[in-house]
């Protein structure tokens, strides 16, 4: 596919979710490894099978971007690091906040730039995030 204007804006687009994707393996894989307390055995096991989720989203995000013809990133966005258990399920809650307001606004681009395999790439990612912040949300006991 050849690069134009609008594919360009797409692999852009697709390169920061896939910097946010990569921070929040990191960042997961570090709340799983380093959470304590008393109901960390369980939310251990939640920190490492969203971590394995968002590496499937940055892998989709990573052949996507090679098939439009650019070039995946492979630096990370920022990583929250430290804090008590519920101060890692904050941080997490908000990075997956975050994430959801900027898959909507990339697919709202994808579709005005009339790229219906995106858009429904990031329908689905989006949807995984969804879930992982309503897991958070019914962790923290944040009622909607």
């Amino acid at each position: 596919m050849a690069k134009s204007a609008a594919v360009a804006k797409i692999i852009e687009a697709l390169n920061k979710d896939r910097a946010d994707e990569l921070g929040a393996i990191i960042q997961y894989m570090g709340h799983h490894y380093e959470a304590e307390g008393m109901e960390s055995p369980e939310i251990i096991e939640m920190f490492k099978s969203t971590a394995k989720d968002e590496m499937g989203h940055a892998e989709k995000l990573a052949e996507r971007i090679v098939y439009l013809g650019g070039e995946p990133v492979k630096k990370p966005s920022e990583i929250k690091k430290g804090g008590d258990l519920k101060k890692m399920i904050q941080d997490d809650l908000a990075a997956e906040n975050g994430a959801i307001a900027q898959y909507k606004a990339h697919i709202k681009l994808a579709a005005e730039l009339d790229d219906p395999t995106t858009r429904l790439m990031l329908e689905e990612i989006l949807s995984d995030e969804e879930g992982h912040a309503d897991t958070w949300e019914t962790t923290l006991g944040i009622k909607k």
